[in-house]
């Protein structure tokens, strides 16, 4: 029952971790957050990586509902993109824990 806990908790500091990275990406640009410019962009590739990584599942979620609202995806990949993003926040949380952890000394 600890693991659960634990996967509990690291799922929602993802959430938080991706939700206000998010959030401050949009209020910076003024556009809706996505895996395309002017968040991710080839010739800035370094803060292209640091905004995936933080605020990357809230991108995949955002691109995928706009493709399933053209009718450019099915429910099937709709499940699996939903699942990425699930676990990529996952990661998320358990990194910026882990990180938090190592920072306090713990």
């Amino acid at each position: 029952m600890d693991h659960f806990w634990a996967f509990s908790f690291a799922f929602a500091v993802g959430l938080t971790v991706a939700g206000f990275a998010g959030s401050v990406m949009e209020i910076a640009t003024g556009a809706p957050l996505r895996l395309a410019p002017p968040f991710v962009d080839r010739r800035r590739i370094a803060l292209s990586l640091a905004a995936s990584l933080a605020a990357g599942p809230f991108m995949l979620f955002n691109d995928t509902l706009e493709a399933r609202r053209h009718g450019r995806i099915g429910l099937p990949a709709l499940s699996i993109c939903l699942a990425i993003g699930a676990g990529w926040t996952l990661a998320t949380g358990i990194l910026a824990t882990e990180l938090a952890i190592l920072l306090a000394g713990g």
